[in-house]
């Protein structure tokens, strides 16, 4: 299997060379590294690499550069995989990332680092153009119902929770202490609830992922509250 080519953009040395060292010893081949926004825009678009691990707040203005950078290049090569890391849970940029529905992104916060098997496994899922959310960034986001996702039962929740943050059926039916079986039933209700029609499985768990997101953002965006949510959750 030959090395998935990577772009890293972070501006603080100690941690963008960690990355470096630690991808490069995990099957990775980290084509070029940058600190700042303008030259990550360039860097994914010359290199257009097999997956971007890109920091949201990078310079000159220490905002949403490094988002902002990997959405534009997002929209000149759709489907571009990127894994956003952040300091904190900003659902807002959540969303924004999310917005094309193309898949193949990820946010998570930058301590899941430390954990290394899991991290390189979230940049291979988001490579092959899958999903890997923070379960914090998710958690929030369940707090906030959105129709159709407020037909969801606590259960199927729950498992979309987890499939949002990629997790097989089987780590799903291992975490909730239930059957695989039990696991693809409730997987098929949520399809069926969302209005997902039948296609390939991988494409419709992200769709159902990007689904709740989506409903959730627009709740936010236009300021109203989400079918029975609260409206002091912001």
């Amino acid at each position: 299997m030959r090395p998935l080519r990577t772009v890293i953009a972070e501006d603080h040395v100690l941690l963008r060379d960690g990355l470096i060292r630690l991808l490069g010893a995990n099957g990775f081949t980290v084509v070029e590294a940058v600190d700042n926004g303008p030259m990550l825009r360039d860097a994914l678009l010359r290199n257009r690499p097999d997956v971007a691990v890109v920091d949201v707040r990078l310079p000159p203005t220490f905002t949403d550069e490094g988002l902002a950078a990997a959405v534009a290049a997002r929209k000149e090569v759709p489907g571009l995989p990127v894994l956003v890391l952040s300091q904190y849970v900003e659902q807002l940029y959540a969303r924004e990332l999310l917005a094309d529905q193309a898949g193949g992104v990820g946010y998570l916060l930058k301590d899941r680092v430390g954990n290394v098997d899991e991290f390189v496994e979230a940049v291979r899922r988001v490579a092959a153009g899958g999903t890997a959310m923070d379960a914090e960034v998710i958690g929030q986001l369940l707090g906030r119902r959105a129709a159709p996702i407020a037909t969801l039962t606590p259960r199927e929740r729950d498992v979309l929770e987890l499939v949002a943050e990629g997790r097989s059926n089987a780590a799903i039916a291992a975490a909730l202490f239930v059957t695989e079986k039990a696991v693809g039933k409730h997987i098929t209700n949520i399809f069926t609830k969302l209005g997902l029609p039948p296609s390939d499985d991988d494409n419709r768990r992200v769709l159902a992922v990007l689904a709740y997101l989506q409903a959730v953002g627009q709740s936010m965006s236009d300021g109203s509250t989400p079918p029975g949510g609260d409206p002091s959750v912001r």
